[in-house]
């Protein structure tokens, strides 16, 4: 596996963990970070040993606690609009991931921090836990798809206060909105996001993975159910399909190779 400035991953069991390891600046967000997740991601695509991913951040206080300021405040208006794009590319690349992506938010998800949060598929968040979209407190907007994702899972009227208001909300508030799935205890975050993908990778991968597809495509316009309807056509070709109903009618445990 590649080795990384500013990420550690660790491979094992089908599940590929990226922890964004830059604890002295709260795991922000710099130009080399996002550079290394693409890269980090691209594996995910390219082994099938990988199932599911997990992203975290190193230590106790922050997931990522925004981008860098420092590289933020040399932007104008040309090359800003690259920075946006840019991290925008990245994490789209996250949130059409074939592989489920689980976001273990173990402290401080603050601008750029939410927003790789929000492209992943599913949050987890430890309870200390903070959520916030604070860009406007520096004349910014959200640049990494925070104004497009936020209103997709919480509702126009709560991304309206979250990103003009620039606050943070806890943990539990963030499941109450439906911005996490489940909050737990800093100590066992990552024992439970292990636990759901263990789960995930009990079932059919292509399955799982055009689920993902129409899931996300349930949330572009598009005619998801046109989609929907094709995909389930492409999953009874496969292999997992007939060993899955096989496995049903013989009342014993699947076993799924991806085909």
């Amino acid at each position: 596996m590649m080795d990384f400035q500013n990420l550690l991953l660790e491979q094992q069991n089908g599940i590929l963990t990226i922890t964004i390891n830059r604890e002295d600046k709260l795991n922000a967000l710099n130009v080399k970070t996002i550079e290394e997740i693409e890269q980090a991601i691209q594996i995910a695509y390219d082994e099938t040993d990988i199932r599911v991913v997990i992203i975290t951040g190193k230590g106790s206080k922050a997931f990522v606690a925004g981008a860098d300021i420092a590289e933020i405040a040399e932007l104008n208006e040309l090359n800003a609009r690259k920075f946006s794009e840019r991290g925008q590319e990245v994490f789209e690349k996250i949130e059409h991931c074939p592989k489920p992506v689980i976001a273990a938010v173990n402290g401080f998800a603050l601008g750029g921090g939410s927003e790789i949060a929000m492209a992943c598929h599913i949050r987890v968040a430890s309870e200390n836990a903070k959520f916030g979209l604070p860009e406007v407190s520096l004349g910014l907007i959200p640049g990494y798809g925070g104004t497009q994702r936020l209103p997709k899972l919480v509702g126009k009227g709560l991304a309206y206060e979250m990103i003009l208001t620039g606050e943070m909300i806890s943990a539990s508030r963030a499941a109450e909105i439906g911005l996490v799935n489940h909050v737990y205890p800093q100590d066992i975050l990552m024992e439970k996001c292990r636990d759901m993908a263990s789960k995930i990778m009990q079932k059919a991968p292509l399955a799982i993975a055009h689920a993902i597809d129409c899931i996300h495509y349930a949330q572009s316009g598009t005619d998801g159910f046109n989609m929907e309807a094709n995909a389930f056509g492409n999953c009874c070709k496969t292999e997992d399909f007939k060993e899955g109903t096989s496995a049903f009618l013989e009342k014993r445990k699947p076993e799924f190779e991806g085909k």
